[in-house]
């Protein structure tokens, strides 16, 4: 089997969390740069501030794992196709949809492949919650996500700003879940996003949905970023037969009618660099666009409500 050289840019909480010792464990990567413009380095790795610099100093990096905040990555995406080589871009992939518009046509163009990563979407519970729901019809879903910011994103400024996301950073987490495995999609029918006095991105936001065919539906969302101790995320779907599946700990866990039938550890980013690394082999780009596509309608509809300031 082939290994890949590959690079990280912008090494924040989720890089170290996830991205470096995943990368370090699977033999299909080896760790080839870090870029950071605050100076992140490791033993035996280089680091550039730079991305420009590292593809500059390494043409033998094959691929580059863009983990910034979203609002810079179709730029340093852009720049990683046309030197060569491949992206995989963390979640949210871009700031807007016409900029990862943009990257699936110029990610054809270059013959590069991209990959947008929806860790999400990896845990045990969501293909057999898929295969479930597959021809059923949905009689009520129920997000409830909600985490503590302070825990998961200290001090980090980036979230707080216009293409920050805020809740929405979390909150797309679930919708990535939700657009996998639903039979049929879904449309934001109407929104309330509470947005701190002194922010600009919501810190909570309630959603409700529509299907194309309508009905006696109840589907909605909560997100919170307020909720300190036990941390929710949690997806619950009834159908039109009775049947009522529970994808609980961030889809980890699966139970229908109350009986766990999924119950496994994370392992969201391990299954990632599987997937990028099938991608590389075929050199095929994985493109999914629905859970932004969400997130965006729900700020065209959405009503804004100010509500407590918010500081660290």
């Amino acid at each position: 089997m082939k290994t890949y050289r590959i690079a990280i840019v912008g090494i924040g909480k989720i890089t170290e969390d996830q991205h470096l010792p995943v990368i370090a464990k699977n033999p299909r990567f080896q760790l080839a740069a870090l870029v950071s413009q605050r100076g992140v380095v490791r033993p035996g790795v280089p680091s550039f501030k730079t991305v420009e610099e590292m593809l500059a100093a390494l043409p033998d990096v094959e691929a580059v794992a863009i983990c910034t905040p979203p609002n810079v990555r179709h730029g340093i995406t852009r720049t990683v196709l046309d030197a060569g080589r491949h992206a995989l871009l963390e979640k949210p992939t871009t700031a807007t949809i016409s900029e990862l518009t943009d990257l699936i046509d110029h990610a054809a163009a270059t013959r590069r492949v991209i990959y947008t990563t929806w860790h999400s979407q990896y845990n045990a519970g969501v293909e057999t919650a898929k295969k479930l729901l597959q021809g059923k019809k949905i009689a009520r879903l129920h997000i409830n996500w909600k985490e503590d910011v302070r825990r998961w994103h200290p001090g980090q400024e980036w979230i707080w700003q216009a293409g920050g996301f805020g809740v929405f950073d979390p909150g797309i987490n679930a919708l990535s879940i939700v657009t996998r495995i639903l039979p049929a999609p879904i449309f934001v029918e109407k929104a309330e996003l509470r947005f701190p006095a002194n922010r600009d991105t919501p810190i909570a936001a309630d959603l409700r949905f529509k299907t194309a065919v309508g009905g006696s539906q109840d589907l909605r969302a909560e997100f919170d970023w307020r909720q300190t101790g036990p941390q929710t995320w949690n997806i619950t779907i009834a159908t039109t037969e009775g049947q009522t599946l529970a994808l609980t700990e961030g889809g980890s866990k699966l139970a229908v009618d109350g009986k766990p039938v999924v119950t496994e550890a994370l392992a969201e980013y391990e299954a990632i660099y599987e997937r990028f690394a099938d991608l590389l082999d075929r050199q095929e780009s994985e493109i999914d666009a629905a859970p932004l596509q969400l997130v965006a309608d729900a700020f065209l509809v959405g009503r804004r409500v100010v509500t407590d300031s918010f500081d660290w």
